[in-house]
């Protein structure tokens, strides 16, 4: 391509300080060095990450940074290295990454890479210590590697997943991170059996790719738990079958009496510890299995009885639904390809990258799942 080796320049929206609106801004995207790929942007979704990052409330706060981590591009240029990918293939970004060298790259048991698992504090690329971003000679920080608030961003080839070019970007980019995320929880680690019982804490985006991913499995019943009513209408159509409202009952949800013993699996995607409590007390024992995707507080600790582990229930972690993000989320694609995977179902608003701010605003009031934005040319 003509851009390649130039830098470009191109709209980004820059967080320019913790809780204050994006704003659009000219930014100059150098080109990608060793082992970096420059990826032009076609959409790009928002996710409860990327606003949690942008309160910064809980952490190192990173300022001026391109957030963005969930998207759909096309690779405009490749770094030194690089054979995986050329320009014009279609990626997926991922927030963390698969080197394939590393014993967790070549372990079958584990996707947590250790060259390029998440960093959330990095704001620069890994080979160099700089950024690939800058407005008039001042840096710009990355964002977990992706930074997919940009028209165009840099990205190491191992945080890049090549997929199938049939695939619509403006669907598939939701499949970066919490789709499979909740999709992976479910089918990957708790395995649930055909006919069944499975509950899910929390009803999210994360929480409803967790019981898509129940319903693709073939369980017979699926009990959504959340605190929000509302949420249940919304749930049938990801295969809910019964909804719980802990705020309904005077005693912990693991108590209330459903499921003759207990459901066979649990996952819980609240973060809250809790939740997480009651989701590993409520599987059966002798077979059931809880599976935990939410990120509890730092200072969070979680507290069980033994014996719930001498009696053969098993609890579980789960990162990114234990995908490795090159070797499985083409796979991920496939299944959408195939019409087994729903995902349009998860997208329920659309706007402009320009109004990238309106996609904050519908986060923040708790409307909707998937906000895509288009980049406009």
């Amino acid at each position: 391509m003509a851009t390649a080796g130039k830098v470009i320049k191109c709209k980004a929206a820059v967080a320019w300080e913790a809780g204050k609106p994006l704003s659009i801004e000219e930014v100059e995207v150098a080109p990608p060095q060793a082992m970096e790929v420059r990826v032009k942007i076609l959409y790009t979704a928002l996710c409860h990450t990327d606003v949690y990052f942008w309160e910064a409330k809980g952490q190192t706060p990173v300022f001026p940074r391109i957030l963005g981590h969930e998207a759909g591009g096309i690779v405009e240029s490749v770094g030194e290295g690089v054979t995986e990918l050329a320009p014009g293939d279609h990626v997926l970004p991922v927030f963390t990454g698969e080197c394939k060298e590393c014993a967790h790259c070549k372990s079958e048991e584990s996707n947590m890479c250790d060259l390029l698992r998440i960093n959330v504090d990095r704001g620069v690329m890994i080979g160099d210590g700089k950024s690939r971003f800058s407005i008039n000679g001042q840096p710009i920080f990355h964002f977990v590697g992706t930074s997919t608030f940009s028209e165009y961003t840099v990205i190491h080839v191992g945080c890049l997943a090549k997929i199938n070019p049939e695939a619509p970007l403006d669907k598939v980019c939701v499949l970066s991170c919490g789709i499979s995320t909740g999709l992976g929880a479910t089918l990957n680690v708790a395995k649930p059996a055909k006919g069944s019982t499975v509950a899910i804490f929390g009803l999210g985006a994360v929480g409803l790719a967790a019981m898509e991913g129940a319903r693709l499995a073939g369980a017979s019943r699926i009990i959504g738990v959340d605190l929000n009513p509302a949420k249940y209408e919304q749930a049938k159509k990801f295969g809910c079958t019964d909804f719980v409202n802990p705020k309904d009952h005077d005693k912990p949800v693991q108590e209330v009496e459903m499921t003759n013993g207990g459901v066979d699996r649990s996952v819980e995607c609240t973060g809250n510890v809790n939740a997480m409590i009651s989701a590993f007390e409520c599987v059966h024992d002798g077979w059931g299995v809880a599976v935990l995707v939410g990120v509890p507080h730092r200072e969070d600790m979680f507290k069980t009885h033994p014996m719930n582990f001498l009696n053969e229930k098993t609890l579980k972690g789960t990162f990114f639904g234990n995908y490795k993000p090159r070797t499985d989320l083409p796979n991920v694609v496939e299944m959408y390809m195939k019409k087994e995977l729903e995902v349009e179902k998860f997208i329920t608003h659309s706007v402009p990258f320009s109004e990238i701010n309106t996609a904050f605003d519908l986060m923040l009031k708790g409307e909707g799942l998937r906000c895509i934005m288009r980049m406009e040319d």
